[in-house]
């Protein structure tokens, strides 16, 4: 048995455990979670007109960087067929689980209820937020030269906590399929209002779902699009970058594009990978009464 197979038999247990929420509790925090989504039809004025600003940058950015966010698409190639180069910290994330666990006077080896995972998710995301806005800073005192170092090094760490914060609720990157979810969750964060819902369709997470990957994820078959993930994500980011490329200024907008940034990535993560554990565990719980 490969690797995968074995995270993948890992995953599918899961739900056979004794579910550690209450059906009332699973119904709430599903709630919360569609409530959020139709929230993400709503887009703010300054993403609507991202794409202007960028079209200007386009022109005076130097063949170097162009190159750079070309590579991107090497890098998320490689990412879901090997993934390594993003590596998440694993024990940080154990430990981050069993302290919210012993909080709460619980077991601090799982099956962990909802409410633990999300305060274990919610911990990492301000992390990475405080990392990516170090990052922006530093990168942002050369204006539009250091720029083409920070272009991959917010995506590294935008897979980086989203593997992290699917680990919190019990999904390993180990396995490719999970990997092609980050992925999603990336394609999600940067989308318009169409393509959210396009991926909520793909990744089977639409009310009534249980919330397990289709098998047009999990069969890697029918997977394409990096280019549209790339093209999607980089221009999401248009005028924040726009005015990051100014000398000296750009560690201000730097700073605070990569942290916002990272903000709306490991939202769309916490959300994302919150209802596939919940809508699994109801469907345990359904499968359980019958």
């Amino acid at each position: 048995m490969t690797n995968e197979q074995e995270e993948t038999g890992r995953e599918e247990s899961e739900p056979k455990q004794a579910v550690p929420d209450s059906e009332q509790e699973l119904q709430a925090a599903l709630k919360e979670i569609e409530k959020w989504t139709k929230s993400q039809r709503k887009l703010p004025i300054w993403d609507r007109i991202a794409s202007i600003p960028f079209k200007l940058l386009d022109k005076v950015t130097p063949k170097f960087i162009h190159e750079k966010i070309g590579g991107l698409l090497d890098e998320l190639g490689n990412y879901v067929q090997n993934g390594g180069k993003y590596l998440i910290a694993r024990r940080h994330v154990t430990g981050v689980l069993e302290g919210a666990a012993r909080k709460r006077h619980l077991p601090e080896t799982g099956p962990y209820p909802l409410a633990v995972m999300d305060e274990a998710a919610k911990r990492l995301s301000g992390e990475s937020r405080n990392v990516a806005t170090a990052q922006g800073a530093t990168t942002g005192v050369g204006g539009i030269f250091t720029l083409a170092a920070d272009i991959p090094a917010v995506l590294g760490l935008s897979l980086k906590v989203i593997q992290e914060i699917g680990l919190c609720y019990g999904y390993d990157a180990n396995d490719k399929a999970e990997r092609v979810f980050a992925v999603k969750v990336l394609q999600f964060t940067s989308s318009d209002i169409v393509g959210k819902q396009a991926v909520l369709e793909e990744l089977n997470l639409k009310a009534g779902e249980d919330g397990k990957l289709p098998p047009s994820v999990t069969a890697m078959s029918k997977i394409q699009g990096w280019r549209e993930v790339v093209t999607t994500y980089r221009d999401s980011w248009g005028w924040k970058k726009l005015l990051q490329a100014v000398p000296v200024a750009g560690i201000v907008f730097g700073a605070v594009a990569n942290r916002q940034t990272l903000s709306d990535v490991s939202e769309a993560a916490h959300m994302l990978y919150r209802k596939r554990r919940v809508l699994e565990r109801l469907d345990a719980l359904e499968k359980s009464d019958s």
